[in-house]
Formats: structure tokens, C-alpha cells, sequence
């Protein structure tokens, strides 16, 4: 594996290493099949922050990264609506991965008043009208926030789970999406690279803008050995911080919203990156926009500001790529 490693690009050995460095105990289905940072919602122990997961897993071992103080803010864009909120020294990095898309709008709408740029992780999900957050009733919808400044990446077309590496080098893989939804499937590197490059056609076809070299994958599932892949067709993982766990998959009975909107005001540090969903099916009292506004507010009254994963210290060089 190291050996390998030296003959990728050094932006490439940089994530694949400090991906390779953490370690994931143990992961447990939620609600949507993802694994769930439940530290984020209990009462966190002393650790070091700023902190950045490159991976994410029911009671996690989750070695912490140092990034700066401060970050410059979101470069422009052209058409960007919104204006570039100044460089502060304690920035966020708040994204959203697709979902059922009925909380879409508002989410929007939200970002939008506190002119707030934000990432999307693009899947091509089931959504209430029946069709796919990929598909022509959302692509003008998509090309509205791509004028606005905000940033994109790939999180699978199907929302294809990783389940395992197998001895011969392929992986076991299930689509929660797709023609092939629930079906357990054997994948080779390869096959995961054309997955990642779904959306990012599907995106241009939509908008005409390229997406980050970057993905998600689905529930932050992820090995050694399919980031390395991933890194060899020129993606690297984005992950979420253990206080961005923002708990919209989680059962509303348990976390209501409050309960979820005070803990993320306790806990949340500098340099964090947020994860948050365009619709869960399984709970009942949606978190947006009932918490994401009152946490941008919060956030900014601490100090907080908010960029996109393109400035952030461990994605900048390779974002910033010649496309």
C-alpha cells in the first residue's frame, strides 16, 4: 500500500495517508442505513480542536487533524448571487448530502437570507414527487443554487453503500437507489470510479459547471482500500467532524429538534464540517429549516462563519486543480 502510494500525485498522498490514519471501531445502521456519529449527540470527552473525520462510524475512534485558525472565505464565482462573506478566524463548513428533497426549498431559502454558501454531495435519490433528485424536475432547481456560489461533488449516482473488500480486490456494494436498489453487487475499482462520475455528468448536463474532484460516500462508509481507488480516478473522501453530526437521520421521538439544535451550539468548533440531509424519510418532524436557521444565527453569534469544502486546508490544492 505505501509503496503504491508514492506514485500517486503528493496532493493524492496527503488525503489517502491521513485517511489511512484513522480507524472506525465499529459502525450501526440508522434509521436510513448510515452509520451515526452518536458521540455527537452524548456529552463529548476532552479532545483536541479543531478536529476533521475523513470517516464516520458508531462509536468512533476518531483521530483528530489539526487545520489553521483561519481559512480564506469561498472564492467567487461567476453569477454568484450571494455575497463572498469575509474571512473570519473560525470557519465552518456546512454540507448537505441529497435526500427525499421535499425540505429542498427551504433549505435554499434559508441559505439564501443568511447568505450562507454551503456543499452538496449530489446522489439521484428517491423524492416525494416520485422521480430523483437528479432528474429534470430538480435540475433547474440545481443550476439556481450552482449561480449562487455554492459547491458541489459527487456522492454516487445510486447512493451505493460500500459493504466489504473481497480477497480478489473488488468490493461488495448495495444501491439504495436505482434499478437496483437493495441488491447486493460485486464491484471492481473501476466500476465504483464510473459511479463516482455519475453525477458529475449528470451535473454538467444539468448546469454546465463541473463539480469538485471530490465525493461522499454513501453513510461515510468507506475502506483503505476503496479510498485508494477513489484516489487513483481522482477523488477524495469527504467526511464529516463527530460535533457535525447534526442528527437530522435520527428518530425526531428521541431528538427532537431542540434537544438537536442546543447540542450542536454546545459542541461545535472551529474548523468543523457539518453534515446535514435534503430530506429523511423516517423522521417525522423535519429538521429543516426548524433547526437550520436558528443554527446559522447561533453559529454566527459565536463567531462563526461559514465556507465552502474547496477552501478548507485538506481539500484546497486538490480543488483547485486545473480542470
Amino acid at each position: 500500500m505505501r509503496a503504491a502510494i508514492k506514485h500517486f500525485p503528493s496532493w493524492l498522498c496527503v488525503l489517502l495517508s491521513s485517511a489511512l490514519a484513522l480507524t472506525a471501531v465499529a459502525q450501526t445502521e440508522g434509521e436510513q442505513g448510515h452509520p451515526l456519529v452518536l458521540e455527537a449527540l452524548v456529552e463529548p470527552a476532552a479532545v483536541p480542536v479543531p478536529q476533521v473525520s475523513v470517516d464516520a462510524a458508531a462509536d468512533a475512534a476518531l483521530a483528530p487533524q489539526s487545520i489553521p485558525d483561519s481559512v480564506p472565505g469561498p472564492k467567487s464565482l461567476a453569477n454568484a448571487s450571494l455575497e463572498v462573506p469575509p474571512v473570519c478566524a473560525k470557519p465552518l463548513y456546512l454540507t448537505f448530502d441529497t435526500g427525499h428533497m421535499e425540505i429542498a426549498p427551504l433549505v435554499e431559502e434559508v441559505l439564501s437570507r443568511q447568505q450562507v454558501r454551503a456543499t452538496f454531495f449530489l446522489a439521484n435519490e428517491r423524492t416525494r414527487t416520485g422521480g430523483g433528485s437528479l432528474d429534470e424536475v430538480w435540475a433547474p432547481w440545481w443550476k439556481k443554487l450552482s449561480q449562487q456560489g455554492h459547491v458541489f461533488a459527487s456522492h454516487t449516482y445510486d447512493h451505493v453503500y460500500w459493504q466489504a473488500d473481497l480477497p480478489d480486490g473488488n468490493f461488495r456494494v448495495r444501491a439504495s437507489a436505482g434499478p437496483l436498489e437493495g441488491k447486493l453487487q460485486t464491484w471492481s475499482a473501476q466500476d465504483y470510479c464510473r459511479e463516482l462520475k455519475r453525477p458529475v455528468d449528470r451535473f454538467m448536463q444539468m448546469t454546465g459547471q463541473q463539480m469538485l474532484p471530490l465525493f461522499r460516500a454513501a453513510g461515510g462508509r468507506t475502506s483503505p482500500a476503496l479510498l485508494k481507488a477513489a484516489a487513483e480516478c481522482g477523488y477524495a473522501h469527504v467526511g464529516w467532524s463527530p460535533a457535525g453530526f447534526l442528527g437530522d437521520e435520527l428518530s425526531s421521538e428521541k431528538y427532537p429538534n431542540q434537544m438537536l439544535l442546543e447540542r450542536a451550539l454546545r459542541n461545535i468548533r472551529s474548523g468543523d464540517i457539518l453534515l446535514a440531509h435534503l430530506g429523511i424519510w423516517s423522521r417525522k418532524d423535519p429538521w429543516a429549516p426548524a433547526v437550520l436557521e436558528p443554527l446559522i444565527q447561533g453559529l454566527k453569534e459565536k463567531g462563526f462563519c461559514f465556507a465552502t469544502i474547496d477552501t478548507h486546508p485538506a481539500f484546497r490544492a486538490v480543488s483547485q486543480l486545473p480542470k
